[in-house]
Order: C-alpha cells, then structure tokens, then sequence
C-alpha cells in the first residue's frame, strides 16, 4: 500500500477535510532545484497516472508523486503527449515522510 498524499496534511473543517498537500510543493520544488532525480516519459493515449505509476513503482496509489512532480494538478487523467516527470521513488518519499 502507498504513502498517502494526506498523511502529513493539516486537517480542515472539523476533520472532515483535508488542506494543501505539504509533499506537493516540497517535490516540484526538489524537482526545480535538481536535488531530486527523474525520468522523463510521454503519456500515450488512455494512459493514466495511477497506470503509469502502478508500471513504475509496482503501487498505482504513488500516482500523486508523478502529478507533483510534473506540475500538472491532482488529476489522474491526462491528456496524451503530456511530458511526465517521474521522481525516484525511494527520495520522493524521504521529501514528504
């Protein structure tokens, strides 16, 4: 099972909502200073990011890291021919544990 985007995320609301993922910025922003490796693929037609993620990392629930890194929102679904950053995992992780 993956590390939840949620897990060092304020909770909102009475705890029934969650704020801005503190991983998020911490990865885009490693990303931009090149203190965080990544491979770079183009997404192909009907390919998702929890797909693209399952096949890189073994756990689709890792698709949040590749959004991060490639700045592209909290969508799952994007358009084909969409530059994707994939971050090495293992230090993705160390950003935001």
């Amino acid at each position: 099972m993956g590390f939840s985007r949620y897990q060092r995320t304020d909770v909102l609301d009475l705890g029934n909502q969650y704020g801005t993922s503190i991983g998020h910025e911490a990865i885009r922003t490693a990303i931009n200073q090149g203190r965080l490796g990544f491979k770079t693929i183009i997404l192909h037609e009907q390919e998702r990011l929890d797909h693209v993620a399952g096949r890189e990392y073994g756990d689709g629930t890792y698709w949040w890291l590749i959004a991060a890194a490639s700045e592209i929102g909290w969508a799952l679904q994007v358009p084909p021919g969409t530059l994707i950053k994939i971050p090495i995992l293992k230090d993705a992780l160390a950003l935001v544990v």
